[in-house]
C-alpha cells in the first residue's frame, strides 16, 4: 500500500492527514509537500492525523520530526492525533511525545490552537 496525503488549511492551522505507509520511499516526496505548505504565509500551526497510517518506519519519524522542528523554530506548535496503537509505539519508543503534543482528535486538536469548531472535512 502507498501513502495518500491530504493537506487541508483551517484558518492559520495546516492539517496533515496521512493514509496508508510512510516509509523511505515516500518520506522525501511527503517532506516537499509539506516544506511547501509551511511556506504558505497564512500557516502557523500544525495538526498531523495519523487515523488512517497504517505503517511508519524510522525515516517517516525523520519527516515528523524535521517539520516540527521547522514548527516551533518560528514560535508555533504541532500536534499529532488520532493515532493508530501500532504507530503510537514507534512514536513513544523514539521520545517523540516528550516533545510533541498528543491529542485524541482533530476536533480537540482545532480548539488546543483556538480554531472554531465549524465544517471539519
Amino acid at each position: 500500500m502507498s501513502l495518500h496525503v491530504n493537506f487541508t488549511i483551517r484558518d492559520t492551522v495546516l492539517i496533515v492527514r496521512l493514509q496508508g505507509e510512510l516509509d523511505h520511499h515516500e518520506a522525501a516526496q511527503l517532506r516537499e509537500e509539506w516544506q511547501a505548505h509551511l511556506r504558505n504565509g497564512r500557516v502557523r500551526d500544525v495538526i498531523v492525523n495519523l487515523k488512517d497510517l497504517t505503517f511508519m518506519d524510522s525515516s517517516g519519524l525523520g519527516v515528523m520530526l524535521g517539520r516540527y522542528k521547522e514548527v516551533q523554530a518560528i514560535g508555533n506548535e504541532m500536534i499529532i492525533c488520532s493515532i493508530s496503537p501500532e504507530v503510537q509505539r514507534l512514536f513513544d519508543l523514539s521520545g517523540m511525545f516528550k516533545i510533541v503534543r498528543l491529542v485524541d482528535d482533530e476536533m480537540t486538536a482545532l480548539a488546543m490552537l483556538g480554531v472554531e469548531q465549524c465544517e471539519i472535512k
